[in-house]
C-alpha cells in the first residue's frame, strides 16, 4: 500500500491568539466500493477535497477517513465518490472534535 492521500484545510492560529471553539467536526469512515486500481485512489480523494465542509481526507483501497463539518452529510460524501466511479457501501460516524473559527 502506498502513501495515504490527505487533504488538509485547517487554518493556523497565532501561538499567543486563543480560537474560539463554535463549530464541531464530523469524522465519518467511508467503506467503499469499486477501487479496483491504485488511480481509483487519487480519484476518490479529489472527489472528496471538492466536497464543501471537508477539512481533510485520507484514503486508502476500500476506506476513506473523512473530516468534515457537521454541514456535509453522507449523502454528499457518497454522491462525490459516485462520480469517481465508486461505491460507498458503509458509513460510520466515529467522533466529533471542536473546530475553531478562522
Amino acid at each position: 500500500m502506498g502513501p495515504k492521500v490527505r487533504v488538509n484545510r485547517r487554518q493556523s492560529h497565532h501561538p499567543m491568539q486563543r480560537p474560539r471553539c463554535t463549530l464541531r467536526a464530523v469524522v465519518s469512515i467511508l467503506t467503499i466500493s469499486g477501487m479496483v486500481a491504485v488511480h481509483a485512489k487519487r480519484a476518490v480523494f479529489t472527489a472528496l477535497a471538492g466536497v464543501p465542509g471537508v477539512l481533510s481526507a485520507e484514503v486508502d483501497m476500500g476506506r476513506a477517513v473523512v473530516e468534515h463539518d457537521a454541514s456535509t452529510t453522507s449523502d454528499a460524501l457518497s454522491e462525490a465518490i459516485a462520480l469517481a466511479g465508486c461505491e460507498v457501501t458503509s458509513v460510520r460516524i466515529e467522533r466529533r472534535l471542536p473546530l475553531t473559527d478562522p
